[in-house]
Order: structure tokens, then sequence, then C-alpha cells
């Protein structure tokens, strides 16, 4: 099946609507008595586990092959028949999923929730719901109190280390961020040119969804892709397989301690967020130390608003906080980073995802 994906409107338009869309919330909110609102913002808890809990049993991987009765959808996912309606119900409330009897079948919000949709949620669902994921979560009055992160203390070693140890959770968590890739890669093309740049460097790049998509949408380009061994010894493969083999190199190495030289882009895409400051002093340090005067660095991270409107990242900045001890932040976080680090943010580029392109320039 091809997969059409919808015309979004210039960003102006939504950003309008993103606004007014949270200021209706808000409405919504001081329209009932206070304890009833703040009921209703602790049940999003709950109905976050309920949909983890869906895409745990792959309810939409077995819609997905047409309508059916409870009882049978039960016995594919393995669960009782009367408990599986009762975790749907929420669901259908929600527009998730829909049913007319005891039928049920897919949505247009069900669809990510699909192992093999073209972008799916299902494994970061998955994630956000595991048992140690929600674990550390729980322990969010502590990392507060002491600024301290959560997850090392959960798992008994920082996450990144424990990844590289359990592979099945580190599985699960690299194919969330795939996930999250894929959800932006369209918008990160269609936002920024990168055909200027001769020769690019995705620093941690993974297996290379980002690069590969620049390289194919900028004829152009020739790249570098840089991540650890365990993390680029599939990707060779997947060049050649791409057409890409003759454009495109591997090279393995950690960023803490050096990165390829005389590119004329470097790429850190969803890194610095995830590193302490003097982490990311060091990643930086190894960049600048590798670009020219004339070469860019971009990042690209989702930038907080200045204000304290709602905003995607506002949470995902108490994730990093129990997580990694990384944390999300305003642009003119962004700049006094960068400058501490003998690096200037040149210009920032939105897209129409959270994600914003900073192009940055030694100094």
């Amino acid at each position: 099946m091809v997969s059409v994906r919808p015309t979004l409107p210039p960003l102006p338009v939504l950003h309008m609507m993103g606004r007014l869309r949270d200021s209706l919330v808000v409405a919504q909110r001081r329209s009932v008595p206070a304890p009833v609102a703040l009921l209703e913002i602790l049940q999003g808890g709950f109905l976050a586990q309920v949909l983890c809990t869906a895409a745990e049993l792959g309810v939409a991987d077995v819609l997905a092959e047409g309508p059916m009765p409870i009882e049978t959808l039960a016995s594919r996912v393995d669960a009782d028949p009367d408990a599986l309606a009762r975790l749907l119900r929420p669901l259908v409330a929600e527009g998730i999923f829909a049913h007319t009897g005891d039928v049920y079948r897919m949505t247009g919000l069900a669809q990510p929730l699909r192992s093999d949709g073209p972008v799916s949620m299902r494994s970061a669902a998955r994630f956000f719901g595991s048992s140690k994921h929600r674990e550390w979560w729980s322990r969010l009055a502590e990392s507060v109190r002491t600024g301290s992160t959560m997850a090392d203390r959960v798992l008994g070693m920082p996450f990144f280390d424990f990844l590289a140890r359990d592979r099945q959770f580190g599985e699960l968590f690299d194919s969330s961020m795939t996930s999250f890739s894929e959800l932006a890669l369209e918008p990160t093309l269609t936002a920024y040119d990168f055909s200027p740049y001769r020769t690019i460097v995705d620093v941690a790049g993974g297996r290379g969804r980002l690069l590969t998509a620049i390289l194919q949408h900028t004829p152009t380009a020739e790249g570098i892709l840089f991540d650890l061994p365990e993390v680029v010894e599939p990707v060779p493969a997947v060049l050649a397989r791409d057409g890409l083999a003759d454009r495109c190199r591997v090279e393995a190495g950690s960023f803490f301690d050096s990165v390829p030289a005389g590119a004329d882009a470097y790429i850190l895409k969803h890194i610095v967020h995830d590193w302490p400051d003097a982490e990311v002093a060091r990643i930086l340090a190894n960049i600048r130390s590798a670009m020219s005067d004339t070469a860019r660095l971009l990042v690209i991270e989702l930038v907080l608003p200045d204000d304290n409107r709602r905003h995607f990242g506002n949470l995902l900045d108490l994730e990093m906080l129990l997580g990694t001890g990384g944390r999300e932040r305003t642009e003119q976080g962004y700049r006094d980073l960068f400058r501490a680090n003998g690096l200037e943010l040149v210009r920032r580029v939105e897209t129409t995802t959270p994600d914003n392109i900073l192009e940055v320039r030694r100094i």
C-alpha cells in the first residue's frame, strides 16, 4: 500500500492553529471547578498507559487485517475478552479505535500503532509504557529535590550503558528513536537546503536514515556516517542496497574522542539534549576541532519557547532530567551553550515538527 502523507499548512498557519488549540484547552479547564480540571490532568497518565498497553498487545497489527469481534480480537492478542473491551473503551472514546456492537475496527489515529506503519509509534508507546520507564518517572520528586537522574538508579548503571548491555530494551529504544527520525525526516529536508555542502558528516548518525535521505535529496553531496562500531556495522549493506556506496562511507568511533575532519557540514541530530553540559562540551570541542572556518555544524533539536506556554519540549525536558541528565533549551540557552564552546548560532530554521535546525559556525 502506498502511503500518502497529508499536505501540511505553512508554518505561520500551523503556529496559529497550535496557539488556538492550546488556548481552547486552557479555557476548557477554567470552565470547570479546579479539582475537576486537575483530576482530568491526572487521568492523562491512565490514558497514556492504556494506549501503551494496546501497543504492547499488538491490537492495531491485528485489526489492520480488518474489523473483528472482541472474542476473535482477544484470542489473537492473547487477552481476556471482557478486560480487552474495557481497555478499548477509553481508546474508542478518544477516536483511536472504533466499534459497532462488539466488532472493533481501525481509525486513522490507530494507524501509527501498527508495527509496519510508515511512521510507527508502537515501539515508542511500548518504551514509554515499560515498567523501567515508569519506575524512573515515579521518582520525579527525588530527581527534582536532588537534580539527579533516576534512570541510572533504576537500571543500576547509566542509561546508555544499559542500552548497550540489555539489547532487548536497547532495540526497543532504538526503534523508538527511528520512528521519531522518520516523523521529522521530510520536514527537515523541506525546511533546509543541504546543497551548499559538498561533504556532510552525520555524527552519531545511527543506521544512517537521515544521512541517506539527505544524499538522495541532494545528489551533489557526499556523506560520512560516524557512530560506534556496533551501530554502524550493518550500514554498508544498506548503502549498497540504496545505491549510495560510492557517495557515502562509514567511519566508526566515539564523538567523545574525535570526529572525521575536513567536512563542510556536521550534523548532530537529537544528541545535544541527551547529555549533561560537561559531556556536551566534549562533543562540541571535538567537532569544533574538526571544522574549518567555513564549515557549519547543524544541530537538530526542539527549542523551548521563551515563555511558559504549552509545548512538547516542556515534558521532554523532564524526561532528559530523569533519564540521562541532559536538558532541552531555549534559543538563548543554545546561544549561550555554543558561545561557551567557541561556536556561534548563525540562524535558526524551524520545521513543521517540533524540531529546529540550528546552523552554527566557529568563532
